[in-house]
């Protein structure tokens, strides 16, 4: 196995190209399948601080603004356990539209760039069939019909994957550990010869979980660096990785 070039644990910074904290309140509300207008703040809180401890856990760089809507969320989940001075007084202002009315508004401009986007992407299915030099993307029978994949998806279905693995290896990124930089070569040759691979293929063969962490590492650097798409589709809900 090749030997790691440096002993410090790698980081993986975000920056701006993966999803932000409106994007994850949004994973949450549809994965809880709740109304917006009715958020349950406790539950919602406490899976965003969850995510945020595994994101922590993987070195993915945690920008501020995560940090932020935490303690917004916080701040407004202990509101919400006190009656307030205004309730008291007969009026009823839901401290929920701290955070409702900026994600309903998030809401309708990410809805409206994406409609942009699928209007100036006509003929993008084509695209993508040729970049495949004409590999089956998807099993014979099946449509073509993709989404784009968000971190937090990703990150849900790589705790799927961590969960089938010893616990005592969850942290073993040790020296002798194969890097992110040789793991990204890795994928790039498997790419180039087989123009598509499912998400979970990429994990089958890793032994211990330290080289599950470093495999989904060099996944994410890859996509920041727009080396590789990562699409799911529709009805089956599989993920695949494609070259970039």
């Amino acid at each position: 196995m090749e030997q790691r070039e440096d002993s410090a644990p790698y980081e993986v910074h975000l920056e701006d190209l993966f999803d932000g904290p409106m994007d994850l309140l949004v994973h949450l509300v549809k994965k809880n399948e709740v109304d917006i207008y009715d958020i349950p703040i406790a539950l919602i809180t406490q899976q965003y601080i969850e995510y945020l401890e595994w994101m922590k856990s993987l070195n993915i760089d945690v920008a501020g603004e995560f940090l932020v809507m935490a303690a917004t969320l916080a701040h407004i989940k202990s509101r919400m356990l006190l009656p307030s001075q205004d309730e008291q007084e007969g009026e009823n202002d839901d401290p929920r539209m701290e955070i409702v009315r900026p994600l309903a508004e998030y809401l309708q401009l990410k809805y409206a760039a994406e409609d942009l986007m699928e209007r100036n992407r006509l003929d993008w299915d084509v695209f993508v069939r040729r970049d495949f030099d004409g590999t089956e993307a998807w099993p014979a029978g099946e449509s073509q019909d993709l989404i784009q994949v968000g971190l937090f998806e990703l990150i849900e279905a790589f705790q799927e994957i961590i969960k089938r693995v010893s616990p005592k290896y969850f942290f073993d990124l040790t020296p002798d550990a194969i890097s992110v930089k040789s793991r990204i070569s890795q994928i790039q040759d498997i790419l180039e010869e087989r123009g598509s691979v499912t998400f979970q293929e990429f994990f089958e063969t890793q032994a211990t979980r330290g080289d599950i962490i470093v495999t989904f590492l060099a996944l994410l650097e890859m996509a920041k660096c727009q080396l590789i798409r990562i699409m799911q589709h529709v009805e089956s809900r599989i993920i695949r990785i494609f070259n970039g």
